[in-house]
């Protein structure tokens, strides 16, 4: 059975994929110092309190943007699940679309996992806007090729650097504002925030549509999308395991080509 591990620069969430859905999927925080024997313990743990301590895991695929955890994941493959992994980004793992982008450029595995996610639910002719610990626009052309994008500071990290530069402001939680003109010190910050980062992603993703010229989908991700989408329609879909999918997508392209 399947290990699907998508790396974030916040969360790290695992999920367990049998071929046609996923069985569980439990997210962790990110940290560079956990070893593998930690992550064993973790998720054995985890997967025997689900029923599913008799699941045999015997291949694994890691999409990382924290590039030094993935070596105690090699070892936790190589100890506990006797498997290699396929890294994404890395030479061994194959794109079933080679990015368009300038030489020499490397994309973040996340952008590149949610180009083959997105595609292989939608098609091609995509934007794909992931709210994570980056708020990013990624571009996927007609075949299914990541072609491009923009990164925008995330939600979480401007409320986060507002409260850290203003000692006045306190750090409040991401919601919808009762009112756009706030009358206090926290709702004023909620509703720049949040009408802010409305109208940055409303903005940008027209932007792209106006430079790419043709009829695009417009796909949100990532925890914090949904609220977003409260405020104004900036998506044609949402998918909540969008990169997780996309693991599985990539994993069965690589399995393919060995066969």
């Amino acid at each position: 059975m399947l290990l699907a591990i998508d790396v974030g620069n916040t969360n790290t969430v695992f999920a367990i994929w049998n071929g046609e859905r996923f069985l569980e999927t439990w997210r962790t925080a990110t940290e560079v110092r956990r070893t593998a024997d930690q992550y064993f313990v973790w998720l054995s743990t985890l997967m025997k309190l689900r029923g599913l301590e008799d699941v045999t895991i015997d291949e694994v695929i890691v999409s990382s943007t924290v590039p030094r955890v993935v070596f105690n994941l090699r070892v936790l493959c190589n100890r506990y699940f006797d498997c290699r992994p396929i890294v994404v980004g890395k030479p061994d793992c194959a794109l079933p679309v080679a990015p368009r982008v300038d030489p020499g450029t490397q994309v973040g595995p996340d952008r590149l996992v949610n180009s083959a996610g997105g595609f292989d639910l939608h098609g091609g002719n995509l934007i794909v806007v992931d709210y994570g610990t980056a708020t990013t626009f990624d571009v996927v052309g007609e075949d299914g090729a990541y072609e491009g994008g923009v990164i925008a500071p995330g939600v979480n990290l401007s409320l986060q650097a507002l409260h850290e530069a203003a000692a006045a402001l306190p750090l409040v939680d991401v919601t919808m504002p009762p009112q756009v003109v706030g009358k206090n010190t926290v709702d004023c910050m909620q509703s720049g925030v949040f009408w802010g980062y409305v109208g940055l992603v409303g903005g940008i993703v027209q932007r792209i549509k106006d430079e790419r010229a043709r009829p695009m989908k417009v796909i949100g991700t990532g925890g914090l999308a949904p609220l977003f989408q409260q405020g104004d329609t900036l998506f044609d879909v949402f998918e909540d395991n969008l990169t997780m999918h996309g693991l599985t997508v990539i994993h069965r392209y690589n399995k393919e080509l060995q066969e």
